[in-house]
């Protein structure tokens, strides 16, 4: 870890600190959107547990689980991101935010599990119970530096756990693991442990197709050097919901969201890290919402699948409007705009 380019003086760094005003979020709590979780029961796909049997004619498939948990089936090869069972990601099952709907899908009727993917140790990313329940399979869990130590105290055999920093890979069964570049942060205790662990996203690289998985992050502007290196993507899987612009450096936003994807060289776009928990302020819906205008506008391929459902990116696709109208803001009612990085 203390080799790392990202290390320094004890911990983790960004190349473009995080800019926070806490005071500003505090005030904010005014503005709560009384829509912030959902009043009434979210349209979900239940998986079934044939829906694996066969892999996807194209070669390519992604089933969103909702949050940042996808299955991404990628020329023989499964891969698992950030997988959260857990009904709150919290240190405690009594407090903290609560799933929107149960897992769509029994952790006993997954498929086989070529690789684990978790993008840093946040609870909503890296989740306890659900580590240790994958741990009776034969995944193998690939983490960025620091991360492994988790996974070890927990019980995953060290043969299954892969630590990589920032452009390091492993190849595992049919597919190139690549970690990348992100601009966040990491900490279980909020205040011991902070940045003491490394954060990246993720590149998966198959025999015919690539995808890219941004994991949690705000704009930075190194990230034209992940698509420069390891693009064109026929798919990203980007993170743009729970966000606020007194904190635009941890979340990237959808409007950001969107230019991360051009900016990375990707074909089609899923927006993640939305539908399922709320950690941030505005309306649950909103993320999407505005993800949608903000790709009309770039002219950008989007991909928005009701959780559960599985989509071949290579394949034609007709969205759905599946997720109900609510009062959400615009992009110029409540702009989130990452610091430190050129226009």
């Amino acid at each position: 870890m203390e080799q790392s380019p990202q290390w320094r003086d004890g911990k983790f760094v960004n190349p473009e600190p995080l800019q926070n005003d806490l005071i500003g979020a505090l005030v904010a709590l005014r503005e709560v959107s009384p829509d912030a979780a959902p009043h009434a029961p979210v349209p979900v796909t239940r998986v079934p547990a044939h829906h694996f049997d066969t892999m996807p004619a194209s070669g390519l498939r992604v089933t969103w689980l909702g949050h940042s948990t996808s299955l991404i089936e990628i020329d023989g090869a499964r891969v698992l991101t950030d997988p959260v069972w857990s009904h709150r990601p919290s240190p405690y099952s009594w407090i903290g935010p609560q799933r929107f709907y149960e897992p769509l899908i029994a952790m006993a009727d997954l498929p086989p599990i070529d690789a684990v993917v978790i993008s840093h140790d946040h609870y909503d990313h890296l989740d306890y119970a659900t580590v240790v329940a994958l741990t009776k399979t034969n995944a193998v869990f690939v983490v960025p530096l620091g991360v492994g130590a988790h996974l070890e105290y927990w019980g995953v055999p060290l043969a299954r756990i892969v630590e990589l920093d920032w452009w390091e890979n492993r190849t595992i069964g049919a597919v190139t693991v690549t970690a990348t570049p992100a601009r966040h942060a990491s900490g279980r205790t909020g205040f011991f442990d902070n940045d003491a662990t490394l954060w990246a996203g993720y590149v998966v690289t198959g025999v015919q197709h690539r995808v890219y998985y941004s994991g949690d992050t705000g704009l930075f502007s190194g990230i034209n050097e992940i698509g420069r290196r390891l693009g064109p993507f026929d798919v990203t899987l980007i993170e743009a919901g729970q966000y606020h612009r007194t904190w635009p450096d941890w979340h990237i936003g959808p409007e950001q969201a969107v230019n991360a994807h051009t900016r990375v060289l990707g074909r089609h776009m899923m927006p993640v890290h939305w539908g399922l928990f709320t950690l941030a302020y505005h309306t649950w819906t909103e993320p999407v919402e505005r993800t949608v205008v903000a790709a009309d506008s770039a002219r950008v391929s989007l991909l928005t699948p009701q959780p559960g459902e599985g989509v071949e990116p290579t394949l034609p696709y007709e969205n759905r409007r599946w997720w109900p109208s609510l009062p959400w803001q615009t992009a110029a009612d409540h702009p989130v705009v990452s610091t430190r990085v050129p226009r």
